[in-house]
């Protein structure tokens, strides 16, 4: 199948390495994990602060203000909440100035460019705030993967519309980025669940949630939200990867207005690996997901428990060339007239990754109605290079009017946009 109807845009989202968030800067060892009676490397830094008059003190912050301060929002707040966070891992001291709290909190931070590295994966739902959007047009947020250096992932924004004719555009990204203040923390069975949230008056670019738990440490990989309807309420959740350097796990993110995210492990054998989708809504009562807990096929699971996943049944495997090696979904089902059309990921020969699609039945999703021979998107040859070669990707798409506006990535380093008519799509699955 040669498709013809898929039309490939020219907004290509670029990582930006301009831009910078403050993060801790830890010399030694967690601050938690410091013995308060042991003279560490924190402790002579801080002694080397205190060591400086208060003339000299106050000239060496006006210097980091000089430095920084048009970088960041709140940058003494944050130098602040740094030393806070470090005063019961340190030696007992006399007290602080002021002046010597923030200059001990610039010691403990450091720039960090989010993004430098790739800005990929991206999902895309419809905004909760529809105001001024142009007649038969609808605004959208778009997720995407940020990755910058050591190779950690966060999870950022930006906003768009799609006009009525289907075309797209991207708002302008702000030139500050931040990250959220937390809220709350509480331990759980199998790991922390947080809240964290961001300033109203941040723009929806500017927000960056990095990791915060443990799971998360080295990474929340592969956001692939959802709009989902139950009853009058609509509420924005997104499965992600919790890596950790050693170890994943499938966690959910939910929010109702992008400003304030909670985030919670998701338990059970079907969230023991990576690719979780959710479905917009409930079916026969119960929440449904599609899965890939054996690394290789597509899984249908049911729950009653919305952060609790057990069993599922297998629905796909691969079957065509193009996904010998495995299959996945890329973001949840989008439901039609027709039944839930699921766009899905398959590995090929050299591990090159192309886009399909598949049709489920509406009222019983294990049921595969038609699936795309060939893929809908491989890679062209100008989007083959990159992080890594051969592969585009995208964890959701969305529906507007007839139309599909399909948010990928390109080679795991920068994303772009296609579009297809639905009508079109259908017709070429077999």
């Amino acid at each position: 199948m040669h498709v013809t109807f898929l039309n490939r845009q020219a907004l290509y989202l670029r990582p930006d390495p301009a831009r910078v968030i403050v993060r801790p800067f830890k010399p030694a060892t967690e601050p938690r994990d410091l013995n308060p009676t042991d003279k560490t490397r924190a402790n002579h830094i801080v002694e080397r602060v205190l060591r400086l008059d208060k003339a000299a003190a106050a000239k060496q912050l006006a210097d980091v203000l000089e430095n920084f301060e048009g970088r960041h929002r709140n940058l003494l707040e944050a130098f602040e909440h740094r030393a806070n966070d470090m005063e019961d891992a340190l030696v007992a001291h006399c007290t602080f100035s002021v002046v010597q709290r923030q200059l001990i909190g610039a010691y403990f931070m450091h720039e960090y460019s989010f993004e430098a590295s790739a800005l990929f994966n991206p999902s895309i739902v419809p905004h909760p705030d529809q105001s001024g959007t142009p007649t038969g047009g609808v605004r959208f947020i778009l997720s995407l993967r940020a990755v910058g250096e050591g190779h950690i992932s966060s999870l950022t924004f930006r906003a768009g519309t799609v006009a009525a004719d289907g075309s797209i555009a991207i708002e302008p990204t702000a030139r500050l980025a931040s990250t959220p203040r937390l809220r709350t923390r509480t331990p759980g069975p199998i790991g922390d669940e947080v809240e964290v949230d961001f300033n109203p008056g941040q723009d929806i670019s500017e927000r960056v949630i990095f990791p915060v738990t443990e799971s998360q440490s080295n990474g929340i990989e592969d956001a692939r939200f959802v709009a989902f309807s139950d009853g009058a309420r609509t509420t924005y959740y997104a499965t992600y990867t919790a890596y950790k350097g050693t170890a994943i796990r499938s966690e959910l993110i939910e929010t109702s207005d992008f400003l304030s995210f909670r985030m919670s492990p998701l338990q059970g054998s079907a969230a023991r690996n990576k690719g979780m989708a959710l479905f917009p809504r409930r079916i026969d009562g119960r929440f449904a997901m599609i899965a890939r807990q054996d690394n290789e096929n597509l899984h249908l699971v049911y729950s009653d428990d919305l952060y609790r996943w057990d069993g599922g049944q297998a629905i796909m495997k691969p079957q065509f060339p193009w996904e010998f090696v495995q299959i996945g979904n890329c973001g949840s089902p989008i439901e039609l007239d027709e039944g839930w059309l699921l766009l899905t990921h398959g590995v090929g020969p050299v591990r090159k990754y192309s886009i399909g699609a598949v049709l489920l039945d509406k009222q019983n999703p294990a049921k595969v109605l038609a699936r795309s021979s060939e893929p809908l998107l491989q890679p062209e040859p100008a989007e083959r290079e990159g992080y890594v070669p051969n592969v585009v990707y995208t964890c959701g798409a969305m529906r507007h009017n007839e139309q599909l506006i399909l948010p990928y990535a390109v080679s795991d380093s920068f994303s772009n946009f296609a579009t297809m008519k639905i009508s079109a799509l259908l017709q070429a699955m077999s």
